[in-house]
């Protein structure tokens, strides 16, 4: 354990000191904290609706196997399991965008927090001090609703994964057959995952709006 820590401390230091020299270097060109992290919200939106279109996409895909009808069963197979990989990468952006919005709004909390002891005027401090908190509150909720589509995803993923391998060693007609009771699984998990995505899509925009009226 003492050398894990070892090992892993100075990384994450090292990139603690990355992401604040990065954050230096746009504010001394007047891009601030603020700015970015609407940015990557952004980002997180986009790809969360890129994965919107790519769950749809596997499920229509899986649907076309279910539903298999002649032809050759091995090109059906690859290109279910090409949407299954798309849908792994979709993923991991996801995951990607989620972490760096989180990054940045963690600097800009403490950097917010630490400069109300700079204030001289206390009515000012008191004022900034609450809408430092209000921030965070509206933060958290979108935060929850992030956190909560990528939980959405596991289960969909897995059952991709499961058909997709049980496909791949039983290329024949009495697997599809077999598949066909998993239909209604993998429909609904991703309508409740692309449901979880808009939700998610739907509080970052009104984050960003409450973020750019705070700015004001």
């Amino acid at each position: 354990m003492g050398r894990y820590v070892a090992i892993v401390l100075p990384l994450i230091l090292l990139l603690s000191a990355c992401e604040s020299a990065y954050y230096d270097a746009w504010e001394k060109v007047g891009v601030h904290k603020r700015e970015i992290l609407i940015d990557r919200i952004e980002d997180a939106q986009e790809a969360q609706e890129d994965g919107q279109e790519q769950f749809k996409s596997a499920l229509e895909q899986f649907r076309s196997v279910i539903n298999f009808d002649g032809g050759e069963l091995e090109t059906v197979y690859n290109r279910l399991n090409d949407e299954y990989d798309d849908s792994v990468e979709a993923a991991e952006t996801i995951h990607t965008r989620i972490e760096s919005v989180e990054s940045v709004a963690e600097a800009l909390f403490d950097e917010w927090n630490d400069e109300l002891a700079l204030y001289n005027n206390p009515s000012l401090r008191r004022d900034s001090e609450r809408q430092l908190r209000d921030t965070q509150r509206r933060y958290e909720r979108l935060m929850k609703a992030m956190r909560r589509t990528e939980k959405t995803i596991e289960p969909v993923l897995a059952s991709l994964q499961d058909n997709v391998l049980y496909l791949k060693h039983n290329l024949n007609s009495r697997a599809i057959a077999s598949l066909k009771g998993e239909l209604v699984t993998v429909n609904q998990d991703v309508n409740k995952l692309v449901d979880a995505m808009q939700q998610a899509i739907n509080q970052s925009n009104e984050f960003i709006q409450e973020l750019r009226g705070d700015a004001d």
